[in-house]
């Protein structure tokens, strides 16, 4: 503050050139690097207690004028040029003030000289600027409250309240500032935080005031003073400051006309024809096309090739038809309700399909590929899935920086306001292995959400503030100027090619209908929609608007209407001979390829899973060891290293150990990895360590699966933000960009994945179904009932199960020979639960070399990451060896199966407490322990085997789950099916409860002895039937 306060007082008589050029380099220094770097001479030879205007505040103000008159005098005001002589020649601060002289007095140094002793009041003057200066800010932080953003004029009955008393609504308000009407006239220099005077660097008040109106309060809105970064928010001002930005060709005028027209006539033909049908239409926002258009344009001429787009209900027709370029006759046959459903899937509604197409964008003659994702109703939930396969297809061509491949999102006010995924996926731009490096996000403001009035859907001003949290701008505009639509929308594709960050669209615009086309708004928002029904359409007025200017004649924009509604006709008649519905011309994200000319498998075999011995060596070798120089790990993981070591010195791997050469060996061959979730990269339970850290060094890692072969896939294994429905929806669109890759999504605990049941509940379980979309993702959810309570035991396998599209009392007829991998092809995902590190490995690596893909659920232990019994031999993992969807009892009960009294059907970790118990009972002649590993498809086929053998013994079900839970009412209707109903099935496990687990560690006990006492009674059951 004493810095500051002497500004003025240290300006004594110094040599004029060489200081005027040395502080003249400090400035300039100053502003390219955002940093002040003068360095200020102290001088003490007046006093300013006495100078009162020389404030902390106002004395940034005197130094910018200062340095400003050191490198031109003329360049400050007359006024100021007097000061800094004076105060040069030795006048104190308020002696060194003089009027300046009337128009044509010439002043010359001495004169100057001779006026100091003169005092007049400096303060005002300055006071005058600074209030100039808040002017200018206020109208930079807030003056988007009064702009005229809304179509309807309705916005203030929706978020009430004054205007902001710093914005100059009437010259009552200028008294705020301390100014008056007759300061309107007076000349004020403008700080450097503006660029309205554009190359003049004064303008008198009035004008200031009406530039900062055309800049901040017409028909755009912006909000950016938040972001904490000064060259960005400079770029913005400069975007929407300079005097005469708004200027467009004719030839741009009429090329948006002609998209204007096509939006509103594609929507006036489908009313036309379907006037009874939903199509959740654009109507009221008709500006969308011409938006995104001008979008992938700005980005295409900046070197984009490829952009992901994701969207809503509201105007997808009309995208698919005026952006994407689908084809009007595959569009149109949709209404038709005698359309026969292709063979393949079930289909979706015609709003929720997606597309993908390359064709030449017409503004920059290059190519351009383009692809909407399809999604479900879940509003919002396809915003992950479109990040994570626009960073996939970054990743694969090599795009670091985001400069070929994008993400456009779309969304509606009131999702965007209210959906919690919007938040995780805005926290996911800007994480290092999660970046898409910028997405433009466009918000259809309808100002309403189904029925419901932003006054009660949410508690900020706009639906858009949730964009802040990543200091996103936001450019608010009335969607029914379609011009200034258009220079926002390329301001956001530049900003997003400039710095690779957010930024948000928000059109603010009106439905005309309601929800949907059968739904009467009238009930809920009788006054909106009677202003609604008065609205004149925005390409009427628009055109109105070009006539006028005669940019188009009447004529010429009657012929393009024309031209467009024959298009529409003809196609509309081509669509008559569509008589069945091809889903897979919907396809989002088509696999080159992978699959044949049909769409169908190359090949339905599944090859040998296993490696060569040396292979697993090799692998083994790198996962014990630090294959970087000098790096100094922890003590404990040098324990951890040393055991690895020796399990593959004898030939055996644990669970850690098992991952590892599955992930590896895939590398090797080939196969990009990635792994992520939370704490994936040491792992939940501490047995993983993918990533070492050196210990001496911040943030120096080693991945050792790097390592691997010179030759091999990049692995990528990142802990993700605390998310599961954001980070699952992006690994599900990341699965999405190739099926060469093998994409693992694991949750910190199973049962946390149900904060992400939308993405299994409506992409994971049906995707292929709906949109015939395969898709290989793996979900490592960690289960088991081991004593922790409700909240860490159980993954819910049962709501999995359930799920699954198999018919339990249907026994599967295919041959011998391809009775596994037909049932793989076609099921809906595939659900296991390995009970050793061997079945695991085999299962990951039979993900990627079986000849199709299907999303992959896998409960995987937690206790027996370290039991001293699940360890797996190498001779189970070598060349011939594959994934056992059954692992048989291979003890004394295969020697005499005629003597066995039970079976004991089971899965996952049960089965060492089972065989511990039987053990200690003495009981391996009489009763048999099979485990079942993949739950589905259900291995009818392997279980026969098993209930042949065993022709004496009963069937038993043992699960750690309760009744009500787990596996028992999948298993207990394929278990008869097998056996043809001729024999019961009974229940050995805890009974039914609500909770998943008890929270008391002897209660649980209790209950395990329990169920084991069941299981291994060979009365228990007698008399039931």
């Amino acid at each position: 503050m004493h810095r500051l306060r002497t500004t003025v007082v240290r300006l004594r008589p110094i040599t004029a050139p060489q200081t005027a050029k040395s502080q003249s380099q400090a400035r300039l220094a100053a502003v390219g690097g955002a940093l002040r770097t003068f360095q200020p001479m102290r001088s003490y030879t007046a006093s300013v207690s006495a100078e009162p205007f020389l404030n902390g505040t106002s004395s940034n103000y005197v130094e910018e004028m200062y340095y400003a008159w050191l490198e031109n005098p003329r360049s400050v005001h007359k006024s100021w040029d007097i000061f800094f002589r004076n105060a040069n020649a030795g006048a104190p601060p308020g002696a060194a003030y003089h009027s300046p002289p009337l128009a044509g007095a010439a002043l010359g140094l001495a004169n100057a000289q001779a006026m100091v002793g003169v005092q007049p009041n400096v303060e005002k003057l300055v006071e005058d600027h600074l209030a100039v200066q808040s002017l200018v800010r206020a109208y930079q932080i807030r003056g988007h409250h009064v702009a005229q953003l809304d179509p309807l004029g309705i916005m203030a009955a929706i978020d009430p309240g004054p205007p902001p008393s710093d914005i100059i609504t009437s010259n009552d308000k200028l008294e705020f500032y301390g100014l008056d009407e007759s300061d309107l006239d007076k000349v004020f220099r403008l700080p450097t935080t503006t660029f309205i005077g554009g190359s003049e660097s004064t303008l008198p008040l009035r004008e200031i005031i009406q530039r900062l109106e055309m800049a901040y309060c017409q028909s755009i809105g912006v909000e950016f003073m938040f972001i904490n970064d000064l060259e960005q928010c400079q770029w913005i001002r400069q975007k929407f400051e300079r005097p005469g930005i708004m200027q467009f060709t004719l030839e741009e005028k009429r090329t948006l006309l002609a998209r204007m027209v096509r939006s509103t006539r594609f929507e006036e033909f489908l009313q036309r024809k379907w006037s009874s049908e939903k199509r959740f239409g654009l109507e009221g926002c008709e500006s969308l096309i011409p938006a995104l258009k001008t979008i992938i344009d700005k980005s295409s001429m900046n070197g984009v090739e490829s952009i992901i787009m994701g969207m809503p209900h509201r105007g997808r027709l009309n995208v698919l038809a005026n952006v994407i370029r689908k084809e009007l006759d595959q569009i149109f046959c949709q209404f038709d309700s005698k359309l026969e459903a292709a063979d393949e899937g079930s289909g979706d509604v015609k709003y929720h399909l997606g597309m993908w197409h390359r064709r030449i964008n017409r503004v920059t003659d290059r190519n351009i590929t383009l692809s909407l994702m399809a999604n479900p109703s879940h509003l919002e939930a396809v915003d992950p899935v479109v990040q994570g396969k626009t960073k996939a297809e970054q990743f694969y061509c090599g795009d670091t920086e985001g400069n070929r491949v994008m993400s456009i999102l779309l969304h509606g006010d009131a999702a965007f306001a209210g959906q919690g995924v919007v938040y995780e996926t805005f926290h996911l731009s800007d994480l290092p292995s999660y970046t898409t490096h910028g997405t433009i996000h466009v918000v259809v403001n309808n100002q309403i959400g189904f029925t419901t009035d932003p006054r009660v859907a949410r508690s900020s001003s706009y639906p858009t503030d949730v964009a802040k949290v990543v200091n996103a701008p936001i450019f608010h505009v009335n969607a029914d100027d379609p011009e200034a639509v258009m220079y926002v929308c390329n301001v956001a594709a530049e900003w997003r090619a400039t710095f690779h960050k957010d930024v948000v669209v928000d059109l603010v615009c009106y439905r005309r209908n309601g929800h949907n086309e059968m739904d009467e708004p009238m009930f809920t928002q009788p006054l909106m929609y009677k202003q609604i029904k008065k609205q004149k359409g925005v390409l009427q007025k628009y055109a109105e608007k070009l006539i006028a200017e005669g940019a188009v004649t009447r004529q010429e924009y009657e012929e393009e209407i024309a031209k467009y509604d024959k298009i529409c006709e003809e196609a509309h008649a081509r669509s008559k001979d569509e008589k069945i519905l091809h889903i897979k011309h919907w396809l989002d994200s088509p696999w080159p390829g992978f699959f044949n000319m049909d769409g169908q498998p190359k090949s339905m075999t599944s090859p040998s899973t296993g490696l060569t011995e040396e292979e697993l060596g090799h692998i083994g070798h790198i996962a014990s060891s630090v294959p970087v120089e000098d790096f100094t790990i922890h003590g404990g993981l040098s324990r951890i290293l040393k055991g690895r070591a020796a399990m593959v010195g004898q030939r055996v791997c644990d669970w850690a150990l098992g991952e590892y050469m599955a992930f590896g060996s895939l590398l090797k061959e080939g196969t990009h990895i990635r792994l992520s979730g939370q704490d994936v990269e040491r792992g939940t339970f501490s047995h993983r360590h993918h990533v070492l850290h050196d210990q001496n060094v911040d943030k120096r890692i080693c991945i050792p699966m790097n390592h691997i072969a010179p030759n091999q896939a990049p692995y990528t294994v990142c802990n993700s933000s605390l998310s599961e429905y954001g980070v699952l929806g992006f690994e599900l669109g990341f699965a999405m960009a190739s099926p060469n890759a093998l994409v693992l999504w694991e949750a910190q605990f199973g049962d946390f994945h149900n904060t992400a049941q939308c993405i299994i509940d409506q992409f994971i379980c049906p995707g292929q179904a709906k949109w015939v979309r395969q898709n290989g993702i793996v979900l490592l959810l960690p289960h088991g009932m081991e004593g922790m309570g409700p909240e860490h035991s159980s993954a819910r396998p049962e709501r999995f199960l359930q799920m699954c599209n198999e018919d339990p009392d249907a026994y599967p007829k295919f041959s011998a020979e391809e009775f596994a991998v037909r049932q793989l092809y076609d099921c809906n995902w595939i659900i296991v639960n390995c009970s050793t590190p061997a079945n695991y490995f085999h299962v990951l690596r039979r993900q990627i070399l079986q000849p199709f893909r299907k999303p992959l659920i896998v409960f995987t232990p937690k206790s027996l990451l370290r039991h001293p019994d699940a360890k797996s031999s190498f001779d189970d993992m070598l060349p011939g060896t594959h994934f056992q969807r059954l692992i048989p009892d291979s003890g004394p009960v295969c020697e005499k199966p005629d003597g066995v009294k039970r079976i004991v059907f089971c899965t996952g970790k049960v089965y060492y407490e089972l065989t511990r118990e039987r053990k200690n009972r003495g009981m391996d002649n009489t009763v048999a322990i099979a485990r079942i590993e993949q739950l589905s498809p259900f291995p009818f086929d392997q279980v026969k085997v098993e209930t042949d053998r065993y022709r004496n013994a009963d069937l038993v079900w043992c699960q750690e789950e309760h009744k009500n839970q787990g596996y028992y009412d999948y298993i207990k209707p394929r278990l008869r099916t097998t056996v043809d109903r001729t024999r019961p099935v009974w229940y050995a496990g805890r009974g039914p409860a609500a909770a998943p687990a008890t929270g008391n560690k002897a209660a649980h006990l209790v209950e395990l002895q329990r169920f084991l006492d069941t299981a291994f009674n060979l009365d228990a059951f007698t008399g039931q039937s």
